[in-house]
Parts: structure tokens; C-alpha cells; sequence
């Protein structure tokens, strides 16, 4: 059962968190790139502060981007700014989110969000969640895999699982952390694939984060995983 309010809670937490660590950046770092190909952290911070205004037009049934291009076009222009500027922003944005959240809604209700993908309202909390996660980790300033909180390490696993469970071109694999076990892919009576490792390791193959070198795979090769 998904609870908003708790993952509100959370993202409010993971916010506080992130903020902190940006705050003892200076303007020279913000220009150095990022663990994402292409992007700086000034990319990165640009992106969670037009993410959160996004997912607040997906709350109040708005589209979450007016295209694809005024999305990348809204990172570029927002990449270059100076620390305080990118601190503010993304304070007020996250702001934002949460003033959203907390209105009264339904939140069994369906929502639309990119690429025609819907989903329960109740479950936005929850996508802000990885995003500020995920990317805090992408920053590259100490924030590891193996900081995140362990619960949000195991949903996020689960919510890929989920993605690609009966995709044609992921064969039948079983994923393990030597205690619980996930199944995704095509359907299978057996795995064709078992992948062990870490949680943090499996989360980050899973995210395309890590190219999946640390994990122990038997039965054939390392699945290549479609793009997210």
C-alpha cells in the first residue's frame, strides 16, 4: 500500500539532505561534470528544480512538460547559474512540491505523466523520491549508493523489477542480494539469468548507474537492460 504522506515525509528529508551537501559547494564545482554523460551538476540541479514544478503540474493535472524540447531547453538555460541561485530554486521548487502535496486530493486518482506513461497520484511522492535520491548520488560529492536508505534502496529495486517484468528483450532473470529474490524479464519457468550482489550494486545496474562489473552472474552473460 503506498503511503503519501510517509513519502512526502521522505522526499522532505532526501531534499534537506541534498541541500546541505550543495551548500558547501562553490560556483567552480557546479561546472564540472556530473556521473551523468553530458551533464554537469549545474545539469543536475537544474533538472530536480524543473522536476519537482513538473510533478506539481501532474498533481493539478496540467502536462508535466510542455514538450520534450522546452524540457531540455529549460535545463540548458538553468544549467549555467551561480550556487545561490541553484540553492534558491531548488529550495522553492521543492516548496512547491510539498505545498502540493499537502492540499487535500485524490490520491487514488490517475495521473499523467512523459512519454504517455500514467499512474496513481499516490505514487508521485514516491517518483520525486528516486529522483532526488538517484541524482544526489549522480552529483559525484560523497553521496554513494551505499548511503541511501536501505527501504528506499529496496523499493526502488522493486519499481524497476516491475519496468521491465515481461519485456521482450530482457531474458528471464533472477536477481538476488543473497537473502531476498526478484524475478524480471521475459516469463520463464526457470531463469535463464541469476545476477547476485549487493543491493546497491543491483540498484545501480538496474538504474544504469554502474555497469554491473561488481555482480555475479550465472546461467549466460549479463542482460543489457533497455534504456529507462
Amino acid at each position: 500500500m503506498i503511503d503519501h504522506a510517509r513519502d512526502l515525509a521522505s522526499v522532505r528529508d532526501a531534499t534537506d539532505r541534498l541541500l546541505a551537501a550543495i551548500s558547501k559547494l562553490d560556483n567552480a564545482s557546479l561546472a564540472e561534470a556530473s556521473r551523468l554523460p553530458g551533464w554537469s551538476r549545474g545539469h543536475v540541479l537544474a533538472h530536480l528544480a524543473r522536476n519537482a514544478d513538473a510533478l506539481v503540474n501532474v498533481l493539478e493535472g496540467r502536462p508535466m512538460y510542455p514538450t520534450a524540447e522546452t524540457r531540455a531547453a529549460d535545463i540548458e538555460r538553468d544549467a549555467p547559474r551561480p550556487l545561490d541561485t541553484q540553492l534558491a530554486d531548488l529550495r522553492e521548487s521543492a516548496d512547491r512540491f510539498q505545498r502540493t502535496g499537502a492540499a487535500p486530493a485524490d490520491w487514488s486518482r490517475t495521473v499523467q505523466l512523459r512519454n504517455g506513461v500514467s499512474d496513481t497520484a499516490a505514487r508521485v511522492p514516491f517518483r520525486r523520491l528516486v529522483e532526488v535520491e538517484l541524482h544526489h548520488v549522480d552529483l559525484g560529492i560523497g553521496y554513494e549508493a551505499e548511503d541511501l536508505p536501505a527501504e528506499f534502496t529496496e523499493r526502488e529495486i522493486e519499481f524497476l523489477i516491475d519496468r521491465f517484468a515481461g519485456h521482450a528483450d530482457v531474458p528471464s532473470t533472477r536477481l538476488t542480494d543473497g537473502t531476498r529474490t526478484w524475478d524480471t524479464g521475459r516469463s520463464a519457468a526457470e531463469p535463464e539469468v541469476t545476477v547476485t550482489g549487493s543491493p546497491a550494486d543491483l540498484l545501480c545496474w538496474l538504474a544504469g548507474r554502474r555497469d554491473g562489473s561488481a555482480l555475479t552472474v550465472t546461467g549466460a552473460a549479463l542482460p543489457t537492460l533497455p534504456p529507462l
